[in-house]
């Protein structure tokens, strides 16, 4: 339940009705995880990823998908969650030392992932933070809205091939 102007509404974790009527493969190429391997011997990054989602199965599924291509996962409930741990993160020294990257949920309550990203791209420090939106609507609005706030790519939930060519794409720049 979630309060929308000053009603409580029932949010349905449509990942989950999703996962329990077609199990999702959850299984990323293992190539990927090689080419991944190759990018780091040319260019240093942090293997962690910060995640955001309300989903508790979308935000497993992800973290399965990144833990098996030998990442560390910090994982946020929330848009809110999320910048509150980048800002905690930030007290600590400069984010590229902390995380490669963020991949966000775009519907969430709270703060959703659209306005986390515009959250991101105005924090002076947190501004160059590489963010993937994925979501399990997909369209023109999405896409639109994904360029709109500055992510850096959106992909639809969920691909774990995708996902990770995306995170790939992501430490390549």
């Amino acid at each position: 339940m979630t309060n929308i102007d000053n009603e409580l509404v029932e949010i349905i974790d449509v990942e989950k009705i999703l996962a329990e009527i077609t199990p999702v493969n959850e299984d990323m190429d293992s190539s990927i995880g090689e080419q991944i391997a190759q990018v780091e011997q040319e260019k240093e990054f942090v293997r962690r990823i910060l995640i955001a989602d309300d989903s508790s199965v979308a935000r497993k599924q992800v973290q399965r998908a990144i833990e098996s291509i030998g990442f560390e996962v910090v994982t946020t409930k929330d848009g809110k969650d999320a910048y509150e741990k980048l800002l905690e993160m930030l007290s600590e020294g400069p984010i590229s030392n902390q995380i490669s990257l963020v991949i966000s949920d775009i519907e969430m309550p709270e703060m959703d992932g659209y306005t986390l990203t515009a959250e991101i791209r105005r924090h002076n420090e947190l501004k160059d933070l590489y963010v993937i939106l994925h979501s399990s609507l997909s369209g023109v609005f999405n896409q639109a809205m994904v360029e709109r706030v500055g992510a850096n790519a959106f992909i639809a939930k969920f691909n774990p091939d995708e996902l990770g060519n995306a995170v790939k794409a992501a430490l390549v720049k």
